[in-house]
């Protein structure tokens, strides 16, 4: 019987926004695990104690990276984690994106202005996005067109002073009519597919609560969507073991292929509430996970 901790955010007073939690902890304890939802950030877990630690839904990280980076280093002494501790440091930063453009895979287009760097020389020409490097659910992103050069730059501005790299995209007209696809892998396999509306809106101002995944509906993705989606996942860095959990987000670029938007490799949720059939596939891959070797101790690391 694996001990299994399925790592969350602490919502507080509110509900949380993770539904497939409670679904996920009750399949996994009724097919012959111990598994519990603890909260990352609670100082009494003794997170050596768990077989495996699947980041599930830590859904606050963004907002505090760097506590996030040293619990995550922590634990990874300690137990297993999924996904490996290597593969999460390299994607909290979007600029993983440059990367997989120079590996060959499709991708929007994107410029990235440090804090300290030159915020002009944005697009006259077009529409585009500006959004964190480290960011989650549309947190600091919104949507411009040329006029909106002022507001653009205070958006920067304001980026800059809490010491976010931006980064700079074209608008890719196609979400608004055939939205944006999220592709789920979990276990090495193709789990499921959906499709969102956009999420950014002309005129909504950065600091404006957003939609993530407004109009979501399952999807069946196309041979081209899956073949980037294959591309990307292949082009992430070497990891200490096999990545649990991927979810690709696409949307079509102005030929109309498929373009990568995002390689979602932390925390993705996993619209499991859409597509209930793929819980049992879950499950087993998390216990296969589960059942495999742990890390040797490192000298101190012993319960907090």
């Amino acid at each position: 019987m694996p001990r299994i901790a399925l790592a969350t955010y602490d919502p507080g007073a509110a509900p949380s926004r993770d539904a497939d939690l409670p679904v996920l902890v009750r399949a996994l304890n009724e097919a012959g695990a111990r598994a519990d939802a603890p909260y990352w950030d609670d100082p009494d877990i003794d997170w050596s104690a768990y077989d495996l630690v699947v980041i599930r839904s830590t859904w606050d990280y963004s907002w505090r990276a760097a506590e996030f980076t040293a619990w995550l280093d922590r634990v990874s002494r300690t137990t297993r984690i999924a996904n490996p501790a290597e593969v999460i440091r390299w994607n909290l930063d979007k600029r993983y994106l440059g990367e997989l453009a120079a590996a060959g895979v499709p991708t929007a287009p994107t410029r990235y202005i440090a804090p300290g760097q030159d915020v002009s020389g944005l697009p006259t020409d077009h529409e585009y996005v500006i959004k964190p490097t480290s960011g989650a659910g549309a947190r600091f992103a919104a949507r411009y067109t040329p006029a909106e050069h002022e507001t653009a730059v205070r958006h920067l501005t304001r980026m800059h002073a809490e010491g976010f790299t931006a980064m700079v995209q074209p608008y890719l007209k196609g979400i608004d009519t055939t939205g944006e696809r999220a592709l789920q892998f979990f276990g090495g396999r193709l789990l499921h597919a959906s499709r969102k509306g956009a999420v950014l809106s002309p005129g909504t101002p950065y600091d404006a609560d957003k939609v993530a995944h407004p109009g979501l509906t399952p999807w069946q993705p196309t041979d081209a969507e899956l073949a980037v989606a294959e591309k990307a996942l292949a082009a992430v860095p070497a990891a200490s073991a096999p990545l649990l959990y991927a979810r690709v987000d696409l949307a079509d670029g102005p030929d109309g292929a498929p373009r990568l938007m995002e390689l979602e490799l932390v925390e993705p949720n996993l619209f499991l509430f859409l597509h209930p059939e793929s819980l049992p596939r879950t499950v087993a891959a998390i216990l296969s996970a589960g059942s495999g070797d742990r890390p040797a101790r490192c000298a101190g690391a012993g319960p907090r």
